[in-house]
């Protein structure tokens, strides 16, 4: 089968070019050592010549990455099965259902003091906290998916400490934001009517 292909690709219109690929890889070709090669492909159009020569710069260029993969870490061997964490409620399905709870809440809370018209300090302050720990809980999750603790547990820390301080000041912010100033409503409804 092989053979008849062969033979019928030698019989065909250009022999010339089948000659021209037959040339083995480790022939260089420059215009003095294949000529044909370089008509042909001049013949092909003005794109050929200008691609390959883009192809190559690109190809030859250096590698640039943005950011380098961490340490690569392999605890055991292949064979032995993933370790399960001990099963805690707080981490599972009291947790999950802490926060859609928060995002749910964020909701009525957010639409009630413009929709209602009053400024209470109360729901001001529900509001805020809400919107701090809604906030920290989806930074914790970054931090969590981005900077795993297994293979980077002093730069994981670093980021735990850093978010639950910068969530205190932030607290500590709205705090004295709402009792000492025109509160969060009140501040949005002035930027909105700016």
């Amino acid at each position: 089968m092989a053979s008849a292909v062969a033979n019928s690709f030698r019989a065909c219109a250009i022999p010339k070019v089948a000659r021209t690929l037959a040339v083995p890889a480790a022939q260089k070709f420059t215009m003095a050592s294949s000529p044909i090669l370089f008509r042909s492909a001049a013949k092909l159009g003005p794109v050929m010549g200008r691609s390959s020569t883009r192809v190559a710069a690109f190809h030859t260029s250096k590698k640039m990455e943005i950011l380098p993969a961490g340490p690569q870490v392999i605890i055991g061997d292949v064979n032995e099965p993933t370790p399960i964490p001990e099963s805690n409620p707080v981490h599972g399905s009291y947790h999950w259902s802490f926060e859609r709870l928060i995002s749910i809440a964020l909701i009525p809370l957010t639409i009630a003091p413009f929709a209602a018209g009053s400024l209470n300090p109360v729901t001001d302050a529900i509001l805020g906290a809400t919107l701090v720990i809604h906030s920290h809980i989806g930074f914790e999750s970054i931090i969590i998916d981005y900077i795993p603790k297994r293979t980077m547990p002093r730069i994981h820390g670093a980021f735990r400490w850093g978010l639950k301080a910068t969530t205190l000041a932030v607290l500590l912010g709205l705090y004295e934001f709402q009792t000492n100033d025109v509160g969060l409503t009140q501040a949005v409804k002035r930027v909105w009517t700016a």
